[in-house]
């Protein structure tokens, strides 16, 4: 059983409903205290940083989410979901995150636009998988494969180890998937990426790490 964390933000249905053609079980979970009776999590999410992990800290979703990844449980953050697990922010001022992959989460560069990228980022790019190691077994199916966008903010991890595949937006690189141990999470959005994302989920779904 697949616990959809509901924090009030965030595109669940869409998330469900591509978790469940992946062949899960998913609920929807608002509730700190039954976090821990799901066998994996998932946290989607759009929109801001700070709206985000004040909504997670205002409920205990923060520490019940720590506690569920510490237990070892497999976890999956999208887009949002991606960047609250990093140090801070640096949207709309400075914000702390999880703390549970270290390093930052900044903006593209101010002269983007100016050079005709817009911001934000947003439709089919791809997935580069680390050449240096062996590929994610969740990410493995994306070898190849272009997934949607749609952010304006990207991580930035201290660790190279912590980098599993990378995107660049014109000449910018960025994180595309991020993780380490029972945790992946990606930039895009595996639920509007078709076939490609529906890959990645049904990978998540059979992975134990």
């Amino acid at each position: 059983m697949i616990g959809l964390i509901n924090y009030g933000m965030g595109n669940l249905h869409s998330v469900a409903k591509a978790l469940e053609k992946a062949g899960g079980r998913v609920e929807l979970v608002d509730d700190a205290g039954k976090l821990q009776d799901y066998d994996r999590i998932v946290l989607p999410g759009v929109g801001a940083f700070r709206d985000c992990i004040g909504a997670l800290q205002k409920t205990g979703m923060d520490a019940a989410l720590k506690a569920s990844i510490d237990s070892g449980k497999p976890f999956l953050g999208i887009c949002l979901g991606m960047q609250v697990l990093m140090d801070v922010s640096c949207e709309f001022g400075s914000y702390r995150g999880l703390g549970l992959i270290p390093g930052a989460v900044k903006p593209f560069p101010e002269q983007h636009p100016e050079r005709g990228f817009k911001i934000p980022h947003m439709g089919w790019n791809d997935v580069v998988l680390s050449s240096a190691k062996t590929p994610h077994p969740v990410l493995a199916p994306l070898a190849g494969k272009q997934v949607y966008y749609v952010h304006s903010y990207c991580c930035m991890p201290q660790n190279p180890d912590h980098l599993l595949a990378a995107c660049s937006y014109g000449d910018y690189p960025f994180a595309a998937a991020i993780g380490r141990d029972n945790m992946v999470a990606v930039q895009f959005h595996p639920e509007k990426s078709q076939r490609a994302g529906l890959a990645l989920l049904e990978a998540f779904l059979q992975w134990h790490p």
